[in-house]
């Protein structure tokens, strides 16, 4: 294995580390952004049908991506035990990592489909849910309409980003591309047949939508699958032999740093959702103009995203391999990146914002210039914030491709929940600002996070990495 052209390099010289991090980076950045046009092209398309139906996607997607975020655990655990395990393939104590990838990614698949029953019985509830929050009635029954057909590809749309972080891992980049680009095709061809009825399909509106998501994330799993299981370098990890016996021993290590990396995660992203609530107590018109601003500000997330995952690939490389040196390079071409990746687009979506609007909306339809007008108001202060959140991604990245889940899992919380929310809330509700105010709260915890997670990450740093353990010559080669 330590001789495998599959597995990354630890170069000597920063420029070598920005050159290997923009090749790994690159693809990835593109392909989260492939993978979430997949929303984009729902949300433009759902835009066209009306303002409720917007709200309602938003409103729906509150409780589905609460869900969604309690499934990254297992998928985000994935980067750290694989790109460590093949950390230790390099240098003078290489072993043979495929028996350690293999259990990790198999189990990592076993925790993901294991929370199919209780996602759908959350999402079942969805309309009652949405009720007990004080949401408007006919858009929580359109929202928990959407949400039920969304459900059955929700586990799938998880494995694809596992499977894609192991093939990450091995500098496999290009063809999980190529499936994503494929899989955001199929489903906006389905989105035209279901949302609007083309060619004699039933005009679903914002239920087709969901039906389209669903159908899309099922077959783009079953391509990865394929891919996995022919590539002639992913295959030697054989992740699907014996997919159906379980390994307790490791399904409780992936459960062990899965479960803080979901806590973490669900205290950023409940920050966006219960905004989304708040925009709901504040108006219908508010709601969706948030939605198409979130919308724009998380399209143009996936970039820093994208390279701060290679990040944590490439600094989980380096603690495998028990490089001081690599690992700081890895932390500071990482944060160079992402920050400057994101900086170049807040400028676009800071001076450009009713090109944006009009991307979304039908400026033709006099109902939608109220919607408009608050989109062109909302993404200049949404553009001020995405820097902080490029930073803050980054060191987070890091700390998780360190094994360091714990810490950030703290430090966020406090951020988004004791200094952002309250901030959100109080704004928006309690003075002029109104739905303003959500954005300045919004700005406030993830400003809080990147400085919390930045010290934290210097921290580590400092502290030698773990020598690499040898593997116990006794253990078969394949489990």
């Amino acid at each position: 294995m330590s001789s495998d052209t599959s597995i990354p390099t630890l170069p000597r010289t920063m420029r070598g580390e920005i050159a290997a991090l923009l090749a790994l980076g690159g693809p990835m950045a593109l392909t989260q952004m492939v993978q979430f046009s997949i929303y984009t092209i729902d949300t433009v398309m759902i835009g066209r049908v009306g303002t409720e139906s917007l709200a309602a996607a938003a409103i729906g997607g509150v409780v589905y991506f609460m869900l969604w975020m309690v499934g990254a655990g297992p998928v985000f655990s994935v980067t750290p035990m694989v790109s460590q395990a093949l950390g230790t393939t390099i240098g003078d104590t290489a072993r043979d990592a495929r028996t350690d990838v293999r259990r990790s990614v198999r189990m990592t698949l076993w925790l993901i489909f294991g929370l199919i029953v209780p996602m759908l019985a959350i999402l079942l509830a969805t309309e009652p849910i949405l009720l007990a929050l004080g949401q408007d009635a006919d858009v929580a029954k359109l929202a928990s309409e959407y949400v039920i057909v969304l459900a059955p590809g929700l586990p799938f749309a998880l494995g694809v980003m596992a499977l894609r972080n192991f093939l990450a891992a091995l500098n496999k980049t290009m063809v999980p591309l190529l499936l994503a680009t494929i899989t955001v095709g199929i489903n906006a061809g389905l989105n035209a047949l279901l949302i609007f009825g083309l060619f004699g399909f039933p005009e679903l509106g914002l239920v087709g939508a969901g039906i389209a998501s669903s159908i899309s994330y099922i077959i783009c799993f079953f391509l990865f699958a394929a891919y996995i299981s022919l590539d002639r370098e992913a295959r030697v990890f054989e992740i699907f032999r014996n997919i159906f016996g379980f390994d307790r021993e490791r399904f409780f290590e992936v459960m062990k740093l899965s479960w803080p990396i979901s806590l973490t995660t669900i205290f950023e992203g409940a920050l966006f959702n219960a905004a989304v609530l708040i925009m709901g107590l504040i108006g219908v018109r508010e709601t969706a103009a948030y939605n198409v601003s979130l919308n724009v500000v998380a399209m143009s997330f996936m970039l820093p995203w994208g390279f701060s995952m290679a990040g944590a690939v490439r600094i989980g490389l380096a603690e495998g391999a028990a490089d001081k040196i690599a690992r700081r390079q890895a932390a500071q071409a990482t944060l160079l990146i992402s920050i400057g990746a994101m900086g170049i687009l807040a400028l676009f979506v800071a001076f450009m914002p009713d090109l944006i609007a009009r991307a979304y909306m039908d400026v033709n339809n006099p109902e939608n210039s109220a919607t408009i007008a608050l989109i062109t108001l909302f993404l200049p202060l949404a553009a001020a914030f995405m820097i902080f959140d490029a930073a803050q991604v980054a060191c987070n990245q890091l700390l998780r491709g360190l094994k360091d889940v714990t810490a950030p899992m703290v430090i966020t919380g406090i951020s988004y929940w004791v200094i952002g929310f309250p901030l959100c809330y109080g704004l928006a509700l309690h003075t002029p600002l109104g739905a303003l105010g959500v954005w300045y709260g919004l700005m406030a915890g993830l400003f809080a996070a990147f400085i919390g997670l930045g010290i934290r990450l210097w921290r580590q740093l400092q502290v030698p990495p773990r020598p690499p353990e040898l593997l116990d010559p006794s253990e078969p080669l394949l489990q």
